[in-house]
């Protein structure tokens, strides 16, 4: 990059302008540091993001898959999986210091982040306090590409374990859609009632895709 001006060069320009004022490939640029022959970490950044479909599709990827992507040896894994282990770090320190609701696109970032990048189905649940507050983010089942198993039963006494007051259940979607199956529907019925047996109340089930999260409160599901 050293054939284009100071200020066009992106280190130059975050700390001349700040950090709003770089495009997505230039802050990719800036973590890369370098490129590869024949292409420039500029050029490599933006075939990152094409590769993607974009920022958020790039922060959700996982080591498996960057590890194909030429220029991107285990260095950079190494560095962009520690970005995003930061970010989640972050999102989770926020939701946890205020009543989960207060900031739902936060939480839906934090799954995202967290969920959406997983080459497998997996169940989650966020135990909450009595004030709606994070206790704890748990992953409690491991399915295949397509369908999970999920037993009420554990469920419920992992609530009780952590004297939870209010949960909010959480799937991924390993095909990136976020739109809910007839069986996710009918599995969080099926948990709203043996939860509602021990007085957990079921505040929402978010299914999570690779860009999106869909709120089942928010659609009226439950």
């Amino acid at each position: 990059m050293k054939e284009l001006p100071p200020d066009a060069r992106p280190r130059e320009k975050m700390l001349m302008r700040g950090p709003a004022a770089l495009a997505d490939a230039e802050l990719v640029a800036l973590l890369l540091r370098t490129g590869v022959r024949g292409e420039s970490v500029l050029q490599l950044s933006q075939r990152l993001l094409d590769h993607f479909d974009g920022l958020p599709g790039l922060l959700n990827a996982g080591p498996d898959d960057l590890r194909h992507i030429r220029g991107i040896g285990p260095a950079k894994r190494a560095e962009m999986g520690a970005v995003l282990e930061l970010a989640r770090r972050s999102l989770a320190h926020q939701i946890a210091e205020r009543p989960l609701f207060d900031s739902p696109a936060r939480v839906k970032d934090h799954l995202r982040l967290h969920l959406g990048h997983l080459p497998h189905e997996v169940f989650a649940v966020l135990f909450l306090d009595a004030q709606n507050r994070l206790m704890r983010l748990e992953t409690l089942f491991r399915g295949t590409l397509t369908q999970t198993s999920v037993y009420p039963r554990e469920v419920v006494r992992r609530a009780l374990e952590l004297h939870a007051a209010a949960v909010v259940l959480a799937h991924n979607h390993p095909s990136g859609a976020a739109e809910p199956s007839r069986a996710d529907e009918y599995l969080t019925r099926t948990l709203k009632a043996a939860l509602d047996l021990v007085d957990v109340r079921v505040l929402d089930h978010l299914v999570v895709g690779r860009h999106e999260v869909t709120s089942f409160a928010e659609r009226g599901l439950l």
